[in-house]
């Protein structure tokens, strides 16, 4: 019989996140769903609610559900307080449409981020007439996904369009060049 253990958060993980707060930052990592979503827009609308200074976010993500992004970007853009978008490790997919939440100038990433920006995917099932409706939102999803990039970054929409039809991997750089990110920094001591 094997034994069912509750995994309890320390005392060391609510000192780190009491810090975490203080210190106004908050981190997006790993798979973004509505879990995920609920976390980070809790402490943007606690930090906006308590002072107007900046908010960093740190992105660590490979994206996830679509719509739990967006209720991460649509918040920010939401809440009165700045937001500093910060990439580290990888920012791909859904997580980069959180990263597009913010003004271009408020767009840093680490020296080693790696970006990805795709088109939608999603598994289709059922009675043909559902798999139909599915593949429309699919599209529908892509559309409004290729219009952000384009409208955030200063491509054209059919060069997004190209681009996110497969898998479309930049270095930080890259990102910078093609209009995603202002800036590579290596210290905090660089946000402005």
């Amino acid at each position: 019989m094997t034994e069912k253990t509750e995994v309890i958060p320390s005392q060391h993980d609510a000192f780190l996140e009491e810090k975490a707060f203080k210190s106004r930052t908050v981190l997006l990592f790993g798979e973004i769903n509505n879990t995920v979503a609920y976390s980070v827009v809790k402490q943007l609308v606690a930090l906006s609610g308590e002072s107007s200074a900046p908010i960093n976010v740190l992105v660590c993500s490979p994206g996830g559900h679509v719509e739990s992004g967006d209720v991460i970007h649509d918040i920010i853009r939401f809440i009165e307080a700045p937001v500093n978008m910060i990439g580290s490790g990888w920012v791909g997919s859904a997580a980069v449409n959180v990263f597009l939440s913010v003004p271009k100038e408020r767009r840093y990433c680490l020296t080693n981020t790696r970006f990805l920006i795709h088109q939608p995917s999603g598994g289709v099932g059922g009675k043909a007439s559902d798999i139909a409706i599915q593949a429309r939102e699919i599209i529908l999803v892509r559309e409004r996904i290729a219009a952000l990039i384009a409208k955030e970054t200063g491509q054209t929409l059919e060069k997004v369009l190209d681009d996110i039809d497969r898998d479309f991997w930049m270095s930080a750089k890259e990102a910078i060049e093609y209009g995603l990110v202002s800036k590579s920094i290596v210290s905090e001591k660089e946000l402005t």
